[in-house]
């Protein structure tokens, strides 16, 4: 009722608000749950190694003093026939490019650690991206804690961008030890937290420091297609044709890098975000941490589980069904929920030698309830199978 209330209610608006609207997309099982929470502070969306775990656009706020930034979590980029095979509703093909249409910036998100995809944005985020070419839009390079060869993180660069970064054409040069030591922070680090005008000229991907030129091996050198002024000229819708022999996107305006699980660099990414924000008005209550149901986030928590302890196919076929949720005298809550499968085999799959599979999704998912709604959870799951 109080999120309700909330939601309803008009914004608490400051004297000067400020808002931006940051969309999130990238392949599936990028991390950009795992990063949209990291940047809420609190699990609000749901997060697994299993690909297409959200199912739904949701929105995450986060509200610094004057400012509001509305993170629009997606669900991954995919195709009809993927879409198809994960039993996907047809929202998870139309959710990622409607909520890219209403953003004032876009964080394309790359998982690093996966080098079969890593070299090259899939073909459903170039068509994504050559769609609305006039939003603005940033790479942010995940998992770089998972990559051993850091050097490599060079190259990704070069091929994700096309080589060029806000209109320069960047110039790699091997400016690091090919081992397997190198440091964990990556070579190009944005350590910038000021407003663009105050880069330092020719810092590679927005780094702030004169030392920050030296470790990148990225130097962008020359404007592409200005008159020698540094801005970047709005880009052209692409077609088909264009996109065919594409691998990257040339109208990056920054790269970020970082490890979204772990949360590493993302407060840099965050302060970057708040200096991004445009004057106007408040969306929701600064109170407001979703515009998600408190039972939606129970189911979405839950399916989280399902996904994690059931393979291959099988927990896209589970229905989650409320059966009872209560609030008790002291304020914990009281949750039933019936998981109903199509067969008697994945029931058993689901319960579990001894109930042991069962129980432990119960017992993790009711933690995460406790950690989301900040009180005390009872969480009870039943199997059945699907009358």
């Amino acid at each position: 009722e109080e999120q309700k209330r909330l939601l309803e209610n008009r914004p608490d608006q400051p004297q000067n608000p400020k808002v931006l609207r940051v969309a999130i997309i990238g392949a599936p099982n990028a991390g950009k749950s795992t990063l949209s929470n990291q940047l809420l502070g609190r699990k609000v969306f749901p997060v697994s190694k299993k690909v297409h775990t959200t199912r739904c656009k949701a929105q995450g706020v986060i509200t610094h003093e004057d400012t509001q930034l509305i993170i629009l979590d997606t669900p991954g980029l995919t195709n009809p026939l993927k879409a198809k095979r994960h039993k996907l509703d047809e929202a998870m093909l139309t959710d990622p490019w409607d909520s890219v249409k209403h953003a004032d910036l876009v964080l394309v998100l790359v998982d690093v650690s996966d080098h079969w995809t890593r070299n090259s944005l899939s073909k459903e985020v170039l068509r994504c991206l050559s769609q609305f070419p006039h939003i603005p839009s940033v790479l942010v390079l995940n998992k770089v804690d998972l990559l051993k060869k850091k050097f490599l993180l060079l190259d990704i660069v070069a091929d994700l961008t096309e080589g060029i970064v806000n209109g320069k054409k960047l110039e790699v040069k091997s400016a690091f030890k090919q081992d397997s030591s190198s440091s964990a922070k990556s070579p190009l680090q944005i350590t910038q937290a000021s407003p663009s005008k105050s880069k330092v000229p020719g810092s590679p991907c927005g780094q702030e420091k004169n030392q920050a030129q030296e470790g990148s091996g990225l130097d962008r050198s020359s404007d592409v297609g200005g008159a020698g002024t540094g801005e970047a000229r709005e880009p052209k819708p692409c077609g088909p044709e264009d996109l065919k022999d594409m691998n990257g996107w040339p109208h990056f305006q920054e790269i970020f890098m970082l490890a979204a699980r772990c949360g590493e660099e993302v407060d840099t990414l965050k302060r970057y975000l708040l200096m991004q924000a445009k004057p106007g008005p408040w969306e929701f209550h600064s109170d407001v941490l979703t515009n998600q149901s408190p039972q939606e986030i129970c189911n979405n928590i839950i399916r989280e589980k399902v996904l994690e302890y059931l393979p291959l196919e099988v927990p896209y076929g589970v229905t989650q069904v409320t059966e009872i949720w209560e609030e008790g005298e002291c304020g914990e809550l009281l949750i039933v929920q019936s998981l109903l499968v199509p067969r008697e085999s994945h029931m058993r799959m689901l319960i579990g030698r001894g109930g042991k599979v069962i129980s432990r999704i119960a017992q993790e998912a009711g933690q995460d309830l406790m950690n989301a709604f900040l009180c005390d959870v009872r969480l009870k799951l039943k199997v059945d199978v699907k009358g």
